[in-house]
């Protein structure tokens, strides 16, 4: 069995209300009652212990074959899923948790189209590529709040970024793809231990989730979920962003009530992601603009920008606005920690000992973080050397799996038209994560 399958057991069930406008630029689905955050005994937290250090388990170290065995390749493959994942979302299903809402479609890269008679802004869908919006998914920033994240790492380019972040000493939230973790383990190491920011969930292969199954929907996290989990300590991330913010009622009740996950979108977008295609759809100059229109304008909503640590271009991006930041007077937070509670499911940050961090006690607030001295250094990424070499990593694709687009908004033209990522990493030892 997975060392995940403790947290595939159920949340508190939600009841959906009404749609109503909400902020002009969104569509509110209104939602009574329940609790968001998993209860401080729910036996999501029954796989860690109270020991002083960790949660008592010792993983592999990060990048080796041990590490990395047992791991889907380049898919989310469903054929392999712990059979706890499975009857979590079977129970859950039949508890009348998880809506009953067909999967979308998507051609050539544009965005997902639900059959006649599915409103993507109906309470029903409530599609948040529609821009419809649930109480409970993160949108805004608090006012005078900028949430600072990116998507699509770890990658090359995230050197760059880490290094600038850590002589600022600002911490993020990294939204990262499953198999990019695989890829560049030393960028995820930097993250995580070097800089020690915040971990959430990209999904494993960076699909338009509405598109995929319940059983697809439940690999995408899951398998991310583990290796994370693996990865950090045993810490279980408690946000997660849908690729393309591609979600609904479906999908984001498969992540909340399964895993229990809060789905975060964005209130502005940079559109950063193109500037490394071969047609950009926007110049470093025009989001500069848009940047100084943001962040000299009014603080209210606070700031939830979508940015990519994806190519250098993107990364040097933002690097480029950050003085604005500073100037505007902006509060500088990692998007995890906009509530001022706990950035993982039971463990209060990147540093702090694997425990039940009082998830959802609004009173309880973090310990302050642990400093760290030690400081990046910028250096070209390389990626894992093959199955027969010595290193013990996993075997690499020739291009990076970063995805190629995340905005909410997507063109028809032939070179965006990507549905997922085709590289594969080939498994290079028979093992297992389960236990």
């Amino acid at each position: 069995m997975s060392r995940l399958s403790a947290i595939l057991l159920l949340a508190t069930s939600a009841v959906y209300a009404s749609v109503a406008p909400a902020h002009g630029s969104h569509i509110e689905n209104t939602r009574l009652g329940s609790r968001w955050y998993h209860d401080d005994d729910h036996p999501v937290h029954a796989l860690f212990k109270r020991g002083p250090v960790g949660d008592g388990i010792i993983y592999p170290a990060i990048g080796t074959l041990e590490w990395s065995a047992g791991f889907p390749p380049a898919t989310a493959d469903t054929t392999m899923l712990p059979q706890a994942w499975v009857d979590a979302l079977n129970a859950a299903a039949k508890a009348g948790k998880i809506p009953d809402i067909p999967q979308s479609t998507s051609t050539n890269g544009l965005d997902p189209v639900y059959p006649p008679g599915y409103d993507p802004i109906s309470a029903t869908v409530c599609s948040s590529t529609a821009k419809c919006v649930t109480p409970g998914d993160v949108w805004d920033a608090p006012p005078g709040v900028i949430a600072l994240s990116f998507d699509d790492g770890p990658l090359p380019a995230s050197d760059q970024l880490y290094q600038f972040l850590a002589s600022h000493s600002e911490h993020v939230t990294h939204f990262f793809i499953g198999t990019n973790i695989l890829l560049y383990p030393e960028q995820f190491k930097t993250a995580f231990e070097t800089n020690q920011d915040d971990i959430a969930v990209h999904t494993w292969t960076h699909p338009y989730m509405t598109t995929k199954s319940n059983l697809e929907v439940l690999a995408e996290i899951g398998w991310t979920m583990e290796l994370i989990h693996n990865s950090t300590g045993g810490r279980i991330p408690k946000y997660w962003r849908p690729p393309y913010g591609d979600s609904d009622m479906r999908v984001r009740a498969i992540a909340k009530e399964v895993f229990g996950l809060t789905t975060v979108i964005w209130n502005q977008d940079t559109d950063d992601w193109t500037l490394s295609e071969p047609v950009p759809l926007t110049t470093p100059e025009k989001i500069q603009q848009q940047m100084t229109q943001w962040l000299t304008g009014p603080k209210t909503p606070g700031l939830v920008i979508l940015e990519h640590e994806l190519s250098d271009l993107s990364v040097k991006s933002f690097i480029d606005a950050y003085p604005m930041m500073v100037s505007n007077g902006w509060n500088r937070v990692s998007l995890a920690q906009l509530d001022a509670g706990s950035v993982y499911q039971n463990a209060w940050n990147s540093t702090s000992q694997v425990n039940l961090a009082k998830v959802g006690d609004l009173a309880a607030k973090p310990p302050a973080r642990a400093s760290t001295t030690a400081k990046p250094t910028a250096t070209t990424a390389k990626k894992p050397a093959s199955s027969s070499s010595s290193s013990g990593k996993p075997a690499s694709p020739d291009k990076p799996l970063g995805n190629q687009k995340s905005g909410a908004t997507h063109f028809s033209a032939a070179s965006l038209a990507l549905t997922g990522i085709t590289a594969a990493i080939v498994a290079a030892t028979v093992g297992t994560i389960m236990a």
